[in-house]
């Protein structure tokens, strides 16, 4: 089965007048469809370089990125892009936030309309689409952030530490609920966390990087014994606490 995204010997550097620093060196790994892949490392090193590498911000120095087979430049609109805060506007309704990227790519119709009352019906937002973003929880806002990218149909999803602005309790509610959506709409996502817990909880498989400049030190799979456990209940399972220490030890190794 062919990858949906392909790194292969991906390197990036920063450049300024005083000189160059090394963010990233021969990054090599696979995502296959409809996979979950969480990429963790130490502060610093390069994670959130990589996803504005994946999604076309940046250019790599070395090495290719490809989407279905085809180089960066040419799959931008095929990538959703969810950051650390939701980015709601307060003037806008719910309903006008969520509709905001298919307004910007001028794909606002009666098909992505009704794409769009839809998600907001199934994922419990549809009474809330004439309010406005201070009047919901933080949950709910994370919610609307993910319709929002949604709406435009990615291929891929990246995720950079979504969750990090919630309190512990919500965030363990709203990664139940992200995880549900992927699942539901069948979408393939790359997380950015610094929670190894959260990584756990939610992947596949997880990428582990080594400090600056960043390499792959090892990709892990998740396996559990019982299949298709939520978030929540993953971090219960008697395999959590052993794949959690794997992956402290493999991020503290240069220690």
């Amino acid at each position: 089965m062919n990858p949906l995204l392909e790194l292969d010997h991906v390197s990036y550097a920063y450049h300024t007048r005083s000189g160059e620093t090394f963010a990233l060196t021969d990054i090599s790994f696979q995502v296959q469809r409809g996979e979950f892949i969480a990429v963790v490392g130490p502060s610093g090193c390069g994670k959130s370089t990589l996803l504005s590498l994946i999604s076309g911000l940046l250019l790599p120095e070395n090495g290719s990125i490809l989407l279905e087979g085809r180089k960066e430049t040419s799959f931008r609109e095929k990538i959703g892009y969810m950051l650390q805060k939701d980015h709601l506007f307060e003037w806008r309704t719910i309903y006008g936030n969520v509709v905001l990227g298919l307004e910007i790519q001028h794909k606002l119709n009666d098909e992505s309309r009704a794409l769009v009352d839809k998600m907001l019906m199934d994922y419990g937002l549809y009474r809330f689409r004439g309010a406005r973003p201070g009047e919901l929880s933080g949950g709910m806002r994370q919610r609307a952030a993910l319709i929002r990218t949604l709406a435009l149909s990615p291929e891929l999803l990246l995720l950079d530490e979504p969750f990090t602005a919630l309190d512990f309790q919500t965030r363990l509610t709203v990664c139940d609920d992200v995880a549900a959506i992927l699942r539901r709409e069948k979408k393939t996502a790359l997380l950015v966390t610094h929670d190894l817990s959260e990584a756990v909880s939610m992947a596949d498989r997880v990428v582990v990087l080594t400090k600056r400049p960043a390499h792959v030190r090892r990709i892990v799979e998740m396996k559990f014994a019982e299949p298709d456990l939520t978030p929540f209940a993953r971090r219960s399972a008697p395999e959590f606490q052993g794949y959690f220490n794997l992956l402290w030890k493999e991020m503290n190794e240069d220690e």
